[in-house]
């Protein structure tokens, strides 16, 4: 009912738009079925019924040519509404996947057809723009590039989850307290919703481009790094308790796709003895920077190739929860080896994650040079105690096409904040201060009380959400919208 209550509101809060032809005459084959259903997982040893995302034959996700197009026939056999977003491709605004922005939910027993250029390679993923993402309603979505195919590498993909037995609307009326700091009065999910769809721009900063908000708001006066505890964290729907144990050549190369779809865990990537090569961000190369731990904030993705040692053995991938012991991940090992078992509860807690490597990473392909057209400064400001967050902007975020952009991103909370920009990629110029020719990527983290400066160029008209990937921020204020003059 809860959930049903929210997609409802979700589509009544949203500007009215026109209804969509999603299809266009294309010469193609027939497109690919994409099935959203329910199936059963088991979880310590529970059964839980969560969201699949799956082809015909079961097969988790899309795994797709870069070049090609996008031909995908998005099918709901559930009875509920929902909508899939299309993390790190840049479609046309009008199939983005956010909820009314313009297209309206994908009802029960219904199909859209979705097509349009898929773009060059890179590993993304696709999840429910709505509370249902914590459903595990996500899967991969990898382009391969001719040079992926004919690389002498085998290719793992893990993606990450935090699950709760609880369904999303507990876990959020959790950490609201029951309601309680909402104005004195339960903070029903109409209202939440509202929230969530109505962030036009209108939390604005004051001209002089400083927030009001010198210091860390009441109940932020310390670094919150996890709100809520759940009861599992999945590579892969899987626990260390049963974990997936992949097969690899004696002395083999193995590219990692890692895809955090966790909604509100941040993780460190622990590759153990062997040392990693991180090759691309976002699904976006740089060069190759290594190491043997990644951080990984909501919603981004890591590739990273290893190079394997000579022999039999087996190489344990984790990924540690930040600031805690909770880990989980996979094993690779070769034919025959010992595999031992790896507990989800660590010695030590997991790093806390900063922007160390954030400053490291240099792009492979910058953005061409050039000045920014428009500037805007925000700032990122939230309450624990009411559990309310919002982007104060400076003026809206109204730009013109074919323009240089630039985002001054400024963190005044004591949490940690994934930023994502539907519809584009940006590149990282700046941090606290430092500028530096960054990751091309498009998202990115903020560590508390961080400045970030991102530049962007606005080839793709519409009306693009930028927001926390931090599912219980972004339905609680954390989104905005960059609208682009004259597109719709």
């Amino acid at each position: 009912m809860y959930r049903r209550q929210f997609l409802k509101t979700l589509a009544s809060a949203a500007v009215v738009s026109p209804v969509l032809n999603f299809t266009r005459a294309y010469a193609n084959p027939a497109p690919t079925d994409l099935v959203i259903g329910r199936r059963i997982l088991e979880v310590n040893g529970r059964a839980a019924s969560v969201f699949g995302l799956a082809d015909r034959n079961g097969n988790p996700g899309l795994a797709l040519d870069a070049g090609a197009d996008f031909n995908v026939r998005l099918i709901n056999e559930t009875s509920e509404d929902t909508l899939i977003h299309w993390h790190g491709l840049t479609p046309p605004w009008q199939m983005d996947g956010v909820p009314d922005n313009p297209a309206a939910l994908l009802p029960g027993k219904e199909m859209r057809d979705y097509q349009f250029p898929v773009g060059p390679g890179g590993t993304h993923w696709m999840h429910a723009h709505t509370l249902q993402e914590q459903s595990l309603l996500a899967a991969p979505l990898i382009v391969r590039t001719a040079e992926d195919r004919a690389r002498d590498e085998q290719e793992v993909v893990i993606l990450l989850h935090d699950f709760s037995f609880k369904s999303p609307e507990e876990l959020l009326d959790g950490l609201k307290g029951g309601g309680s700091g909402h104005g004195g009065m339960p903070m029903d999910h109409q209202a939440m919703m509202s929230m969530m769809t109505n962030m036009h721009g209108q939390h604005q900063m004051p001209k002089n481009g400083t927030s009001g908000m010198g210091m860390p708001m009441m109940g932020m006066s310390t670094m919150d790094l996890n709100d809520i505890e759940y009861d599992a964290y999945l590579a892969n729907d899987r626990t260390l308790d049963d974990p997936e144990v992949v097969r690899i050549e004696n002395g083999g190369r193995v590219r990692l796709r890692i895809i955090n779809g966790a909604t509100a865990t941040a993780f460190t990537i622990d590759t153990g003895r062997v040392v990693g090569s991180l090759i691309a961000v976002d699904g976006i190369d740089i060069e190759p920077t290594s190491a043997s731990h990644f951080p990984i904030s909501m919603g981004q993705r890591l590739d990273i190739r290893l190079e394997l040692p000579p022999g039999s053995g087996s190489y344990p991938v984790l990924a540690l929860r930040e600031g805690a012991r909770e880990q989980t991940g996979i094993i690779l090992a070769t034919k025959g080896a010992t595999i031992k078992k790896i507990d989800s509860t660590a010695s030590e807690a997991g790093p806390v994650l900063d922007l160390g490597l954030e400053q490291q990473l240099r792009a492979s392909a910058p953005l061409a040079a050039r000045s920014p057209d428009h500037q805007f400064m925000m700032a990122l400001t939230g309450d624990m105690a009411t559990y309310t967050w919002s982007i104060e902007t400076s003026e809206p975020l109204s730009v013109a096409k074919d323009r240089r952009v630039r985002f001054i991103m400024r963190n005044m909370s004591m949490m940690s904040h994934p930023m994502h920009l539907h519809g584009h990629h940006f590149q990282v110029v700046g941090i606290n201060g430092q500028a530096l020719s960054g990751a091309v990527r498009d998202t990115v983290m903020l560590t508390p009380m961080a400045e970030i400066v991102v530049d962007f160029d606005t080839r793709n008209p519409g009306r693009w959400p930028l927001h926390c990937h931090h599912l219980y921020h972004m339905a609680t204020g954390m989104m905005t919208f960059i609208t682009y003059d004259g597109a719709i």
